[in-house]
């Protein structure tokens, strides 16, 4: 079957006021939803190092002991898992009531990660408010640094920075215009195909192929469609163009 592009065209410039309103509707609806419903998160952190790498020699000066370092390294995995349990979470609710969370709420808020090959280890959260998200993260690092040594008998925790309010802080989850232009294209790419499959169930007769596809047999003539101007007397037509030329109607008195 042949597709004819320009018919194409024609059914959908014919209903573009239809599909122009749903588009614009849709995108409007769409730009509505997501900033209604847009929460910002923010994020706070904090570095420490767990460190025991340093011991004294029998004349009592300090060594480095690098055997230790890489002990320390294979167990920076065991340190970020136990920060994320009840062990450390229990105490920082127990010694910080004003976060009003709950320890299954700090798990899910709190992150630990660490750079390759190195002993520093980063303690970050999440939450809708900043402040609030500066807070644990400064509490968990801070019970972390005195029940790690109760724990695993480290003795050498240091917070390198703690995390820090900020004035105009900036969220992870900025506004994203992504879903509206989604729904633009979609609803575009749906209200034409829905005008292209209404045009093609509607089995009304337009056109003289029409005729003579139902009929079998060839058209011998068609009235073409009148517009409102062309509906006038001809002989007014001729009076209104002869007048608008100058020219003097002839008329004859019969006496």
């Amino acid at each position: 079957m042949e597709i004819n592009v320009k018919e194409y065209l024609i059914i959908i410039k014919k209903r573009m006021w239809l599909i122009a309103i749903c588009v614009l509707g849709v995108t409007i609806l769409t730009a509505l939803y997501t900033s209604s419903n847009y929460q910002p998160i923010y994020q706070a952190s904090t570095k420490l190092i767990v460190n025991k790498t340093v011991e004294q020699d029998q004349l009592g000066k300090e060594r480095i002991d690098y055997g230790a370092i890489g002990v320390n390294l294979a167990l920076m995995n065991t340190f970020k898992e136990i920060i994320r349990t009840p062990a450390i979470m229990d105490k920082v609710v127990q010694r910080y009531p004003d976060l009003n969370v709950s320890t299954d709420q700090l798990i899910s808020i709190v992150n630990v990660s660490n750079l390759n090959e190195t002993q520093v280890m980063t303690i970050s959260a999440r939450h809708f408010s900043h402040e609030k998200a500066v807070k644990i993260a400064n509490a968990v690092s801070d019970v972390f640094q005195v029940e790690i040594p109760k724990i695993m008998k480290v003795d050498n925790v240091t917070i390198l920075n703690r995390a820090k309010s900020q004035d105009y802080p900036i969220p992870i989850n900025q506004k994203s215009n992504q879903y509206i232009i989604l729904s633009f294209i979609v609803s575009l790419a749906g209200m034409v195909g829905l005008t292209l499959l209404l045009d093609a169930l509607d089995d009304t007769i337009k056109t003289d192929e029409d005729v003579r596809d139902i009929f079998a047999a060839p058209t011998m003539a068609y009235i073409p469609k009148f517009k409102d101007k062309d509906k006038e007397p001809r002989t007014k037509r001729s009076y209104k163009s002869s007048k608008k030329t100058g020219e003097t109607p002839y008329a004859k008195t019969i006496h």
